[in-house]
């Protein structure tokens, strides 16, 4: 479903010119000529990520640099019009497209289509409610990749009249822990809502949030209070930024508080929900308080101990249809009422099959059926980028050189390397897209089953620190659960 923004647009990671992205993220512009910077972010051209599509500029006033050129597939005899991103293989990734129409066509409506990922239908792209309210919308999906390259198409559907277009894509590799709860061989997760609650105006994204995820302000009926300790975002599974937990909602002594959210009706399905709660007040002896917490009438949590120090609940695997009650109700001896700083919902999606990168690859139409071992980079000041692959014993075959602007080597070491005679077979120069993922995950659950947990993230009732520290199945849920 589509997320909107009122034509604001979010820092990330800072990128060298022109250089492979850090491997925490890559953000491009799509449809540029040059780079261009908002605050720490450095957006690239996507030139060389696609090699389909033609580039037209938005003459809407008043629009974001990042907002303000797209690219366009006008090509109807093509089935899918695809970016290629170098990953890591396995490695977790956050992907985020984004739309603004800008009529740039001249016509008044923007197009729908699809979007796949990785071969996966991931979403239908409508942007046309929001572009009609002057916002631009984004979608998101978190996934594993399954090579070191990840495939993100646009496609045409039985609704497509004109030509689909993008703004902005981009990708951000996550920790390990990060929704580990999730089997992302077989599943991906599409965000639904991530929101502050209690929230003014501020969207909360990087360096806020390391991953850049966005956070959306979110405010009801209920009161807003302002929160006086900073929690730890590493000591928690999912790395909440800081700033998710500056504000609450809450209700007076004895009520139960309830909550319609996300404030959108949801496709009958199981989604991952992760919710955030901290005692507001300055900590103490007394800064702690107890609530149970259930969702349209079943269990979620009950009688979770929520401190200044923080805590999560999520449910890997909940069913949700139609509207979301929230309903938190507080202990019977319980001097303060319940609380609440942010939440997560993402759709759980199961995966489908595989896209061929040759559809708008950016490599070498001759060598697409290579397994692409590296890149090589035979000077720091060249714009020639080798492709080349293991020939099996631990060697690397030279192929033709590739006019590449933006794919770089991050960890190669040339030493005394005579630029002008290249030698690619000596394998201590030649180097992968990225380093190799770490394998270790934080703390696990070991012997639960992941389709049917609901956990209790960084401290317990107890005050006893520790990612994981206590697992409940309510029975409500044994029912309803199971492998999708």
């Amino acid at each position: 479903m589509s997320l909107s923004i009122l034509l604001l647009w979010l820092v990330s990671i800072p990128l060298a010119v022109h250089s492979l992205p850090d491997p925490r993220g890559l953000q491009l512009n799509c449809g540029a000529s040059e780079d261009i910077t908002h605050g720490n972010l450095k957006y690239i051209p996507d030139k060389g990520f696609i090699s389909v599509g033609n580039k037209s500029a938005i003459k809407t006033e008043d629009v974001l640099p990042v907002l303000s050129t797209l690219r366009f597939f006008p090509d109807t005899s093509a089935k899918k019009y695809c970016y290629v991103l170098p990953v890591i293989k396995g490695g977790k990734y956050l992907v985020r497209t984004t739309y603004f129409y800008g009529g740039y066509d001249g016509g008044k409506e923007p197009p729908v289509f699809d979007q796949i990922v990785q071969g996966t239908k991931w979403s239908t792209v409508n942007t046309t409610e929001d572009y009609a309210n002057g916002m631009s919308s984004y979608y998101e999906i978190i996934l594993a990749s399954s090579a070191k390259s990840l495939s993100v198409c646009l496609a045409r559907n039985e609704h497509t009249t004109s030509s689909p277009f993008i703004s902005a894509l981009e990708i951000e590799h996550l920790e390990n822990s990060v929704y580990n709860s999730t089997d992302f061989s077989k599943y991906a997760l599409v965000t639904v809502a991530r929101d502050n609650f209690g929230a003014d105006e501020e969207i909360v994204g990087f360096p806020d949030d390391q991953f850049n995820r966005l956070w959306q302000p979110f405010i009801d009926k209920n009161p807003v209070v302002e929160c006086h300790n900073n929690i730890t975002s590493s000591e928690f599974w999912n790395f909440p930024p800081q700033k998710a937990f500056s504000s609450a909602i809450t209700t007076s002594r004895g009520k139960t508080m309830t909550i319609q959210w996300p404030p959108v009706s949801l496709p009958s399905t199981k989604y991952y929900i992760a919710l955030y709660f901290q005692d507001n007040r300055t900590p103490s002896p007394y800064s702690w308080r107890v609530f149970s917490v259930s969702i349209n009438g079943q269990n979620f949590y009950k009688d979770i101990n929520v401190t200044a120090n923080g805590v999560t609940v999520y449910g890997s695997e909940w069913p949700l249809s139609g509207r979301t009650e929230i309903t938190l109700t507080p202990g019977n001896t319980i001097p303060v009422g319940p609380v609440i700083n942010a939440g997560e919902i993402y759709q759980i999606l199961p995966l489908g099959g595989r896209t061929l990168t040759r559809d708008g690859s950016p490599f070498l139409p001759s060598y697409d059926h290579l397994f692409v071992e590296g890149l090589f980079l035979p000077c720091p000041d060249s714009s020639l980028v080798f492709i080349f692959r293991s020939d099996g014993d631990g060697r690397f075959s030279k192929k033709e050189p590739y006019k590449h602007g933006h794919l770089r080597v991050s960890t190669l070491k040339l030493g005394q390397f005579d630029c002008s005679h290249p030698d690619l077979a000596r394998r201590e120069q030649t180097h992968r897209f990225y380093p190799k993922p770490e394998h270790t995950e934080r703390a696990t659950n070991s012997g639960v089953s992941w389709e049917s947990s609901i956990f209790l993230s960084k401290h317990n009732a107890n005050g006893e620190q520790g990612r994981g520290a206590r697992q409940v199945f309510p029975s409500q849920l044994q029912d309803v659960t199971g492998k999708i």
